[in-house]
């Protein structure tokens, strides 16, 4: 059976061409501008949704029906053979590299095979939004979204047929898309995580369905025979040429408002918002376009947007498996809020390389000849000459080592990235010694005492540490805890000269420590350091929950002397964040701020404030883990944020070094002091005995 090719429209494939470029841009150059350039994915929605809902409405007006059968091949063969290169290609690299990036890969793999990736993440608790994820396949949520249109959208299209007026049709796909965007609202409001609202088909169809609408906008095929359709759509008539004229320039600025909106920052925090008017405007940059003679449509076409949208599937298929790649082999780990330039640049030529090759040797034959003409040709290839022979081997060799390889990648996969398996180990610890009995026999206290926690926001860096506003021979203000076993005069040798005190550590049952996953993957390394201290610490705490976790343990009478604060892995702080939890103390207790480590973009700025802090406040000090691990990031896990059991040690001794120090300093400072007087007694006395 013969069904009408699908139009060529003026500007799609410039249009494709720039939401492409939207999101490659937007992955691997984070810290530039597009800031939401995420939306580049809406552009794709919005284009698929017309496209495929015109060539439907032309169909069904040259044949009286759809062969559904017939329509899901042709989707089968545009996008089966581009998405198995990349899939067993990068599978197989990533095989190769190990590690992180091997993590949840056969439930990506099922999902990339079964085109149920979006909904397969969400139930796994991926996110789209994590900076420090490697999923390597993240990309493909959206090929799931569309071909999951695509299977449903030409069973309820009949439907729709039934409305005899245009003006219906079009309601009801706009009624439609209004309920996709209201029930993403509502899902966040009722709790969902903002991935389930963005991965999901229900609640991210609206720019589909936007291109449903405009379709059936556009849509002469009932009035005229469908072969006569052109590719800008029907001339128009001398009461629309005002109208003609002036799409062009409203296309033109609506294509302008798309890249402004590409650049909002953090419109993730209002989605759908931020999505939906990209997806609006998408519309009327399509609707400007392929009008008759459209000055725009000419623009969009021009050569090389046209090559980046001919090929745009397959730049967008590899982009972000290369990106996670390239970034792993060049730093050890994959922070897509932090990819180095050099890694981006080389992630895009070898990204416009392996889409052209692909467009070339797989996607182009597939397309005109199907997948048993495909075959035939190969086969044809392998008994021709010997440089077509060689080819051939070579793309069989290719797919096998591929098939080969993926089933390595998957096999191997860890159950848990590193990072989860050193919190995991920490919170084993803190079980353990609450389990462990205490020297008299009795269970010991609990080593973690967890309060209610608050909302969660994201991870660290390197700093000096900080001393309080004490001034030199004084008593620090504020009444320290006073250190165990030191003395409140010190001792003194014959000569009245005092003698250096002896520092005794601040023993565990003394010390409370606050903090997030990097305290509670070092759980175990604080526990064998000083035994007996109170950790309480979970993931994705950050500093502005500090102060209210602090008032929970001194109204429970359970905050020691010391309280350790680590909570500056994942956002920003601010001072009154700070003095929140300064007050929350009190003024008989000592406070301890470790600093940050981590490859994120605010941890220069916590580690500026927490130095800051102590440094104008009495009883507060700086546990600079930034700079004792900066050189030993081996000893992290993937993230480069964890630390694994040695580097757990690290932290546990150097939190432990900034309590004896604060705990210790009075004598210190009364050391020194007393060496001054005594100085200064010698040299009066040198003087007396002079006269």
């Amino acid at each position: 059976m013969i069904t009408p090719t699908a139009p060529r429209y003026a500007g799609l494939d410039g249009l494709r061409a720039v939401a492409v470029l939207i999101v490659v841009l937007y992955h691997l150059f984070p810290a530039w501008f597009l800031r939401s350039g995420f939306v580049g994915v809406d552009v794709f929605f919005v284009i698929s949704g017309f496209l495929i809902t015109s060539l439907l409405l032309r169909e069904r007006a040259a044949t009286g029906r759809i062969a559904l059968a017939v329509f899901w091949k042709r989707r089968a063969r545009r996008l089966l053979p581009a998405l198995a290169a990349v899939v067993t290609v990068c599978a197989s690299l990533a095989w190769l590299i190990g590690g992180d990036v091997l993590v949840g890969l056969g439930r990506q793999v099922l999902g990339a095979a079964t085109f149920s990736y979006n909904w397969l993440a969400i139930a796994g608790g991926s996110t789209y939004f994590s900076a420090g994820e490697p999923e390597l396949f993240r990309n493909l949520w959206s090929l799931a979204v569309e071909e999951q249109f695509y299977l449903v959208w030409p069973l309820m299209l009949p439907v729709l047929m039934l409305a005899r007026r245009r003006w219906m049709r079009v309601g009801a796909a706009l009624v439609l898309a209004a309920g996709s965007a209201t029930w993403a609202v509502g899902a966040l409001a009722s709790g969902a995580t903002l991935t389930r609202a963005y991965y999901g088909t229900d609640t991210h169809a609206f720019g589909l369905l936007l291109g449903v609408a405009l379709a059936f906008a556009l849509d002469r095929s009932s009035s005229r025979m469908a072969g006569s359709a052109t590719a800008g759509g029907a001339t128009p008539t001398t009461g629309r040429a005002g109208i003609a004229v002036r799409m062009p320039l409203v296309g033109g600025a609506a294509l302008i408002g798309l890249l402004v909106v590409s650049s909002w920052p953090d419109g993730a925090s209002v989605y759908p918002a931020v999505p939906l008017i990209a997806s609006v405007l998408t519309a009327v940059v399509i609707a400007a376009a392929v009008s008759p003679g459209s000055p725009l449509g000419r623009a969009l076409d021009v050569a090389p947007l046209r090559w980046v949208g001919e090929r745009s599937y397959g730049i967008y298929l590899w982009h972000w498996p290369v990106v996670v790649q390239l970034t792993i082999a060049a730093t050890g780990t994959i922070v897509d809020t932090a990819i180095p330039l050099a890694v981006g640049v080389t992630a895009l030529v070898v990204t416009l390389g392996a889409s052209a090759v692909s467009y070339r040797v797989l996607e182009q034959p597939v397309r005109r000849l199907g997948a048993r003409g495909a075959v035939r040709a190969l086969g044809l290839r392998l008994r021709a000459t010997p440089v077509r022979r060689f080819g051939a081997i070579t793309v069989v060799a290719a797919g096998a080592l591929g098939a080969v390889g993926t089933a390595a990648a998957v096999a191997a996969a860890p159950p848990v990235s590193s990072s989860e398996a050193v919190v995991q180990a920490g919170l084993e610890a803190l079980a353990d010694a609450s389990a462990a009995p205490a020297p008299n026999g009795t269970p010991a206290p609990p080593a973690a005492s967890p309060t209610p926690p608050a909302a969660s926001p994201t991870p660290r860096a390197p700093e000096p540490s900080a001393s309080t506003s004490a001034a030199p021979g004084e008593a620090v203000p504020g009444a320290l805890p006073p250190a165990p076993g030191v003395a409140a005069r010190p001792p003194r040798a014959d000569d009245g000269r005092p003698l250096p005190p002896v520092h005794t550590p601040v023993p565990g049952d003394r010390i409370t420590a606050v903090g997030d996953s990097v305290m509670l993957a070092s759980a175990g390394g604080l526990l064998d350091e000083r035994p007996g201290m109170q950790i309480d610490a979970a993931v994705s705490r950050s500093m502005w929950q500090g102060g209210e976790i602090v008032q929970t343990l001194a109204a429970q009478g359970a905050l020691r002397d010391y309280v350790v604060i680590g909570l500056g892995t994942n956002g920003p702080v601010d001072d009154e964040e700070l003095q929140t939890l300064y007050d929350a103390v009190g003024p008989k207790r000592c406070l301890v701020l470790v600093n940050a480590f981590a490859p994120r973009d605010w941890i220069d700025g916590v580690n500026t404030e927490l130095t800051s802090f102590a440094a104008t406040h009495p009883r507060v000090a700086v546990a600079d883990w930034s700079r004792a691990i900066a050189p030993k990031v081996d000893l992290l896990a993937g993230d480069q944020i964890h630390p694994g059991p040695t580097g757990g040690a690290v932290y546990a001794d150097t939190v432990a070094g900034a309590l004896d120090a604060l705990a210790n300093r009075p004598a210190d400072v009364g050391y020194r002091a007393g060496m001054v007087h005594w100085a200064l007694a010698q040299a009066e006395g040198r003087a007396l005995d002079a006269r």
